[in-house]
Formats: structure tokens, C-alpha cells, sequence
């Protein structure tokens, strides 16, 4: 979609359809005041007859209004005014796009500022309204034989502000919306695909394809008689059951000089889980072709940050595998020695995203990075804990922690900081290797995260555990794209603070 920017007045705008807040208890947004003087009270009637409340999420459009020379008006409920966020914006402006996508309007105007929170700033709000709208739109379709077609699909979108000296923010956040939309919707694309098209190898192709588009980024991809020489024990025991090859994929994104040290992103690349021979409950088992939206999500921050053209270095780490059973799988008991040297009892071979994250951290070192993040669909402990709501994050760097909570308020990606602390390391203890793969029933997420920090010690370091945000589950099915945008936004917090040193 092509977004815009102009200022004026709402009632005089040529539009194929004007979108307007309205709030509960009979209160119209400045916007929907002008609307209504202009065509002589038409909304507050349509209000006080009970027609429109005003609820978060209502929507209503109404034709040819007297006075307006939009086509269309569509009344957006924005809920109760003393009360509205982000959050709550996002689910009407949501509702509203996907009305204008229904009534055939190619393009429209979204009078925005109205609506915004106070605390928020303009440019943060322009991007979230971008986001959001694209994400309203997004469909998922490569596997279907019919494709949905729309002979009039919403194709242009225009912020409508009060004063021209408010644009250049406003550009601002359009660029920045856009450029987090594409890296969501391709991660969610990664992530929607079945385990037999989406293979460690189409994910390398994926990169490569990336590192075609954009010249600042270059790929590079580890194939298994490589892993073998390095020593990468852990990631290609993991492998053993599959007949699908193992890839190590970095991306490599060179946006400042080299003398500036880089923000590595490690992500979990699993394309398909069955558990080993830990097999997994056949319920629900389709949904772990969603192990690898770690993966997917480094892959599209990657996109976000070349779009974006951001000031900074940074490099993708993607380990990636099947996890099948097999006779040549590995099996509880056996003992691992990682590409670090420590050896690892493997008491379930379902443990095994931690597996493969150990060895892209320990390979993360050569490049001497200034941060390493991983993120994985790493716990069923961490939906227990936190739900689909918020992205469970440890670290064993207090700053680094910090910056990357309030990169999750600021992009509406939020993550909920858990201990990592020494008490929780015997429950890895092992008679037989220096570690095992699991810590026992309790504290599944902060021991998993534990096991991960003996790979760690020498950087910054944290860890995303995505396993309840990576996708929904029932009738909403699908990969939701993040945290894309809360790395996508940590990354620009730092190459703002890169421009500011």
C-alpha cells in the first residue's frame, strides 16, 4: 500500500473515504465535529438515535454526507476518550481498514492525531498506524490454489494533519512503519509456510534472495561437512533424524565502519519439530512448523534494518534444522560435545532448540559482537507463564535488558523480564557431561535460558523466548510477525544514539 501525508481541513477533502474517531458517551473527534457542523448535525443524530456508540472496534460508514465532499465517512469507534492507548487504537484502526477494504474504497484519509495518546509521539503514532493497516491487509495465500482477488483493493492511504509543519515526523514514521510491515509480513510468510516447502534450505535461499535486493546486505551460508570441520557437535546431533540438510545462515547487514562493533541476532531456525525421538503428542503437532519463526523474525528485522538504511552493523545468526525421529537421531542419554568444547547429556531430545542456539552463540564470537540477542520458540513454560501477550526475556546484562523492555513498550511488542539467577544452574547438573539439555519440571523458560548463558559469558547477552507471541493458535491460526517490531525498534533506539555520540 502507498502511504501519504497532507494537511487541511477534513470536510474539504476529495477522498474516496474519510475515516473519523468517534468515542463513547456522544464524543466526536475534532474531525468528527467539522464532519457533522458540515453536514448540519447528520452524526450527532446518527448518535443520539443509537445508530453508533462509540465502542472500541465499531465501525459504520455512512454515504454522501451533506456539506462533505468525502465519498464515503467512515465512523471509527475509538472506545471511551479518558481512556484510550495504543493498544486500543490499533484493534478500531484495525476494524477500519478492513471496512475500507470491504466497501471497495481504493484509497482513503485517516485524520490520525485526534486519537493519539498524549505521551505518544507523532512519529511513533504515523508508524503505528502503517503497521497497523498492514497487517490488516496481510493474507496468506502461497499454498492456495485459488488466490482471493479484489477488484478494487485499498491501495492508497493518506494522514491527514492539522498543520503542515507536523509532515516531516509524520514521513518519519511512515518510512518506519513501512519498512517493520515488510519485515513482519515476511516473517510471517516464513512462518505460515508448511515444513515441506519452508526447509532449512529455502530458509538459505531466503537470505540469499535478501542479500540480492539489498547491496548492504550479504549472506553466507555453512553447509554440513563445514559444521562438521568447525565442530558444531550440538546443532548437527539435532539434524541426525532428518534427511533435510542443516544450514548455519548469517546475514551480514554493513550500515557504519567497520571499526564500530556489531549487534548480533541469533535465530532459532528449526523448520519442523516432532520432538526426536521424544516424540511430541500428534495434537496440535502441525503448529511446529512454527519452530522456526526465531528464524524468521532475525530474517525480517534484517529486511526492517536495510530498508530503514540504518547507521549500524548488524549480523543474523540462523541455525538450521529438522527434529524428526530416526534411527540415526539422537537419543536420550547421549552425550554432545558443542562447538564451545562443554559437553551435553541430552535427556530429551524434544530440548533441542537449545541445542542448536548453543552452537550459533558460541559461533557468534568470532565477530566480536557488541550485544548478541537470540530469539526462540524456545518453552511451553513460557506460554504458561506469560500467555501470547508478552515475549519472555533473561539476560545477563542489566542495560541490555532495559533497552530492550522499553523498545517493547515503545513498538507495542512488549517483553516481561525474568531471573536469571545462579540458584536455577544445578538443576542442569549432570553425572555425565558438564550440563544436560533440561532442568527439570520447574522454572522450564529461566532454566532453558540458564543452559544458554553457559554459552554467553564472554558478550552481552539476552534472550527472547517467543514461544507464546510466535503465532495464534484456533481460528486465528498463523504467525503473527513478531518480535520484528521490538527488535526492528531497538535497533533504531541505537542508531539514534549512535548519531547522538
Amino acid at each position: 500500500m502507498n502511504f501519504h501525508v497532507t494537511s487541511g481541513t477534513p470536510e474539504k477533502q476529495r477522498t474516496a473515504a474519510l475515516v473519523v474517531g468517534i468515542y463513547e458517551d456522544e464524543k466526536l473527534s475534532s474531525s468528527a465535529q467539522r464532519i457533522d457542523k458540515a453536514s448540519e448535525g447528520y452524526v450527532s443524530r446518527l448518535i443520539k438515535q443509537g445508530d453508533f456508540t462509540g465502542k472500541k472496534g465499531q465501525a459504520l460508514l455512512l454515504f454522501a454526507l451533506p456539506g462533505v465532499k468525502a465519498e464515503r465517512v467512515l465512523l471509527m469507534g475509538c472506545g471511551q476518550k479518558d481512556k484510550v492507548t495504543a493498544k486500543n487504537l490499533r484493534q478500531s484502526w484495525s476494524g477500519a481498514v478492513k471496512a475500507l477494504q470491504a466497501c471497495g474504497a481504493t484509497e482513503a484519509m485517516i485524520c490520525p492525531l485526534e486519537a493519539k495518546p498524549k505521551d505518544e509521539e507523532l512519529t511513533q503514532w504515523a508508524r503505528l498506524i502503517v503497521e497497523t493497516a498492514e497487517q490488516a491487509l496481510y493474507r496468506y495465500e502461497h499454498t492456495k490454489s485459488k488466490k482471493e482477488s479484489l477488484k478494487k483493493p485499498l491501495a492508497k492511504l493518506t494522514l491527514l494533519l492539522d498543520q503542515r509543519s507536523q509532515q516531516p515526523l509524520a514521513e518519519q514514521g511512515i518510512l518506519q512503519g513501512q519498512a517493520i510491515a515488510k519485515g513482519v509480513n515476511l516473517a510471517r510468510d516464513l512462518g505460515n509456510l508448511p515444513g515441506n516447502i519452508c526447509t532449512p534450505t529455502y530458509l538459505a535461499d531466503e537470505a540469499r534472495r535478501l542479500a540480492k535486493e539489498y547491496k548492504s546486505l550479504k549472506a553466507k551460508i555453512l553447509e554440513q561437512a563445514e559444521m562438521e570441520k568447525l565442530g558444531l557437535g550440538a546443532l548437527l546431533a539435532v539434524s541426525r533424524g532428518s534427511r533435510q540438510p542443516p544450514k548455519l545462515i548469517t546475514l551480514e547487514y554493513k550500515g557504519a565502519p567497520g571499526k564500530q562493533k556489531p549487534i548480533v541476532l541469533v535465530g532459532k531456525g528449526l523448520t519442523f519439530d516432532a520432538g526426536g525421538i521424544s516424540i511430541k503428542p500428534g495434537e496440535r503437532m502441525d503448529e511446529m512448523k512454527y519452530d522456526m519463526c526465531g528464524g524468521a523474525g532475525v530474517l525480517g528485522t534484517m529486511q526492517a534494518c536495510a530498508e530503514l538504511e540504518l547507521p549500524l552493523n548488524v549480523i543474523a545468526v540462523v541455525p538450521s534444522s529438522e527434529n524428526l525421529p530416526d534411527g540415526a537421531a539422537n537419543k536420550p542419554g547421549d552425550v554432545l560435545t558443542s562447538l564451545s568444547g562443554q559437553t551435553i547429556e541430552v535427556l530429551n531430545t524434544d530440548a533441542e532448540g537449545r541445542l542448536i542456539l548453543c552452537d550459533a552463540l558460541t559461533y557468534s564470537k568470532r565477530y566480536r559482537p557488541d550485544v548478541v540477542i537470540d530469539v526462540a520458540t524456545l518453552t511451553g513454560a513460557c506460554v504458561i507463564a506469560l500467555g501470547a501477550h508478552a515475549s519472555g526475556l533473561l539476560s545477563n546484562d542489566q542495560s541490555l535488558a532495559e533497552h530492550l523492555l522499553a523498545a517493547g513498550q515503545t513498538s507495542d511488542d512488549r517483553a516481561w523480564q525474568l531471573p536469571l539467577w545462579d540458584d536455577y544452574q544445578q538443576q542442569l547438573d549432570s553425572n555425565f557431561a558438564d550440563m544436560a539439555n533440561i532442568g527439570g519440571r520447574g522454572a522450564g523458560t529461566i532454566t532453558a535460558a540458564c543452559f544458554l548463558a553457559r554459552f554467553t559469558e564472554e558478550f552481552r547477552w539476552a534472550h527472547l523466548d517467543i514461544a507464546g507471541t510466535a503465532w495464534l493458535s484456533g481460528k486465528e491460526k498463523g504467525a503473527t510477525g513478531r518480535p520484528v517490531p521490538l527488535l526492528t525498534q531497538y535497533l533504531i533506539q541505537r542508531a539514534q544514539e549512535a548519531k547522538a555520540s
